[in-house]
């Protein structure tokens, strides 16, 4: 008995375990949406490229567009054009749109329209970068200058991201006269990159320019410079005026290098306006368009994997050892007293379409009715499957006639008590007439009315939209449900409905 005890209590940790560990992992790591309600970004991204053309060149037409390789994952990209070919190249690690047409003249207008959300896998991307660079030439005073910066630089840094800090930090003091000669009367963000780019290169620290545009609606905007470097793990991202590190989270890397944004080939004038819109998602359905658009697959090997029609089955399925656990609690814990285990459940299914009221109603009437009828053909002498038979046939008319009558009466709700599950409701008057015979009809009309009240608490538990949606999208709850199952079946102490029916008695027994 007590290796039976052990084996039952590893068996119960075993999966509950398992039960919590996989909707851990789909929650944390996965980072599937916890609630149907909840709702992520959605943004709409237009480049508007505007230039002018030349009547006697072709134009080509070229800009970076986003490689989407860090947070966030592309819906939808098309690009808007008018006569005009349009081809996207990847070059060290960017990505690059050309636009070409043969003829062309005066003021042309191009479209980049990107669709996008953060990424929902929340497995990191593996990324790769060099640890290592040549030094960029520099000779005379400049080289003077920067091995003057790059001494206290070196004392006061112990690894790459804060030799870089401190750098950017170095730089950005204009009032240091290495720093003046340096930037020779040149403030610019681009200029002060180029200074850090110089001096870290001569540290071999590895450096890249990177521009991003900030996910802000209804605000015009323009590329803003930011600068990274690999420590061999991960990309640390700077900001060259503030040396504030840690790309923030609204920004979306759209190229790196020092070329610009834009270029043309028999045109002039060339400037690209941004303009953004954010809307909203459902969560588990952005997810859904996410696996659709990507290769990520946490929702592959889900209920959501199934066809549509399949999954609304399974949604009324994973729900029934709910149903199942209400009855284990009211019969096991408190003491109600039902037909079963399984009949008020499928009881409970039949209320999804009769509604509880109306489908309590008709049960009552149909069961009732039954009943009459098992009594008068017990009188006949008539064998079980004989008596099951008629009953059964007895209790089709009857569920036809209510239809009919309720359909002439205007209520449309009637309709669906042929939904009811006709051996379910045959069974069920056969059980309670044998009850009846057998130990009274007090106690056939606790056992009917302990059923209806079972049946009522999981219609109503197995309905609610919140934890329909939470148990279809995390399946493995049901581990831990079985797992209070099995703990429920080793409870062998009183129910409720007894300590009330023995309260008398041990009034008695104290006095």
């Amino acid at each position: 008995m007590r290796a039976l005890t052990l084996h039952l209590k590893i068996l119960i940790t075993a999966l509950v375990g398992l039960g919590i560990a996989i909707t851990a992992y789909q929650i944390l790591v996965l980072g599937i949406p916890v609630t149907e309600d909840e709702t992520d970004d959605l943004w709409n991204i237009d480049a508007k490229v505007e230039f002018v053309a030349s009547a006697k060149d072709p134009v080509k037409v070229q800009m970076f567009v986003p490689p989407l390789s860090r947070d966030y994952v592309s819906l939808n990209e098309s690009f808007i054009s008018n006569n005009y070919g349009v081809s996207v190249n990847r070059l060290d690690g960017n990505r690059k749109v050309t636009w070409s047409a043969r003829r062309a003249s005066g003021n042309q207008t191009l479209y980049y329209r990107l669709v996008l959300t953060k990424r929902y896998s929340g497995e990191k991307i593996k990324v790769k970068g060099p640890i290592f660079r040549d030094s960029l030439a520099v000779e005379g005073p400049e080289k003077i200058a920067a091995e003057a910066l790059l001494a206290p630089i070196r004392q006061h840094s112990a690894d790459v991201e804060t030799f870089v800090g401190e750098t950017i930090k170095r730089v950005n003091n204009l009032a240091d006269d290495n720093v003046k000669l340096l930037l020779a009367g040149d403030t610019s963000t681009l200029h002060k990159a180029r200074i850090i780019d110089l001096l870290l290169s001569i540290a071999h620290v590895p450096m890249e320019k990177v521009h991003t545009v900030r996910l802000l609606a209804d605000q015009a905007q323009t590329p803003e410079l930011w600068l990274r470097s690999f420590n061999g793990n991960d990309w640390l991202y700077f900001n060259p005026d503030t040396g504030e590190q840690g790309l923030p989270e609204d920004r979306l890397l759209w190229w790196t290098g020092d070329e610009n944004l834009v270029s043309v080939e028999g045109g002039r004038k060339a400037t690209v306006t941004f303009t953004m819109n954010n809307s909203e998602m459902n969560a588990i359905r952005l997810a859904k368009l996410t696996d659709e658009n990507t290769d990520a697959d946490f929702l592959e090997y889900s209920l959501y994997g199934l066809p549509l029609q399949t999954q609304q089955t399974f949604m009324i399925m994973v729900m029934i050892p709910i149903g199942v656990l209400v009855i284990l609690i009211l019969r096991n814990l408190i003491g109600i007293q039902t037909l079963g285990t399984f009949t008020p459940v499928l009881i409970a299914l039949a209320f999804r379409e009769t509604q509880l009221g109306f489908g309590i109603i008709l049960f009552t009437v149909i069961t009732a009715l039954g009943l009459s009828l098992r009594s008068y053909l017990e009188h006949l002498k008539l064998q079980m499957l004989p008596r099951l038979s008629v009953v059964l046939t007895f209790v089709v008319v009857l569920i036809a006639a209510i239809s009919l009558f309720s359909h002439k009466l205007g209520l449309e709700r009637g309709l669906s008590v042929a939904l009811f599950p006709m051996v379910i409701l045959t069974m069920t008057i056969e059980r309670l007439s044998i009850t009846w015979e057998e130990r009274g009809s007090g106690h056939a009309l606790k056992v009917a009315v302990g059923t209806l009240v079972a049946a009522s608490l999981a219609h109503i538990l197995m309905s609610v939209p919140e934890l329909v949606y939470f148990v279809f999208t995390f399946p493995a709850i049901l581990l831990i449900l079985v797992g209070f199952m099995l703990a429920m079946g080793r409870y062998r102490g009183y129910r409720l409905t007894e300590l009330v029916r023995f309260k008398a008695f041990l009034k008695q027994a104290d006095s």
